[in-house]
């Protein structure tokens, strides 16, 4: 994606938690064509002076990427079970990444694994957890310590992945966001 793609989209998802606040009438609009038409998944993270307040997405797209944003941060904002819904007093504290997700392919070994680079899915099942790509560099976490992650948010025991018997996944994800580009942080 382009440097000015990656600037509408963040955007759009600023537009859209700050018109269903009632901070704005303005509505953003996207050009339905290129990569604003891909079938992406995305995740939208929303920070708070540097912290977590909210992070959403949807591994695989069914809409096209414009749209799947708009969900993906009003739900960051609204739908994040580990939060209480972002508020209008404290919007303006609040900046935006987004990763915007390849297609899931499966991972071939566990030494495969390369951090920093692949997002990963483990499933045993119903069970199932999600990290992003920039999760472990995020958190200085080692192969070992990230899997054990996965398995803990997934709820299986937390070396489980040891017995080398999990379903295993992988995405890469471009990742930009507003302090990127405006320095918000």
């Amino acid at each position: 994606m382009t440097d000015e793609e990656k600037k509408l989209l963040l955007k759009v998802a600023r537009n859209a938690i700050e018109h269903s606040l009632g901070i704005t009438d303005e509505v953003v609009s996207i050009p339905y064509e290129g990569v604003f038409e891909t079938m992406s998944g995305c995740f939208v993270t929303l920070h708070k002076h540097g912290d977590l307040r909210g992070c959403i997405g949807f591994i695989k797209g069914v809409e096209p990427l414009r749209k799947t944003i708009k969900e993906a941060a009003l739900l960051a904002a609204k739908e994040d079970p580990r939060f209480s819904p972002v508020t209008a007093h404290e919007w303006k504290h609040i900046s935006i990444e987004i990763s915007v997700l390849s297609p899931p392919f499966d991972m071939p070994d566990y030494d495969s694994i390369v951090l920093g680079k692949h997002g990963l899915i483990v499933r045993d099942g119903y069970r199932s957890g999600l990290f992003l790509p920039q999760v472990p560099i995020e958190h200085n976490m080692d192969k070992d310590e990230f899997l054990t992650a996965l398995c803990k948010k997934a709820g299986l025991p937390p070396r489980l992945w040891t017995q080398k018997q999990l379903q295993l996944q992988a995405f890469t994800a471009e990742v930009f966001s507003e302090e990127e580009f405006y320095g918000r942080d």
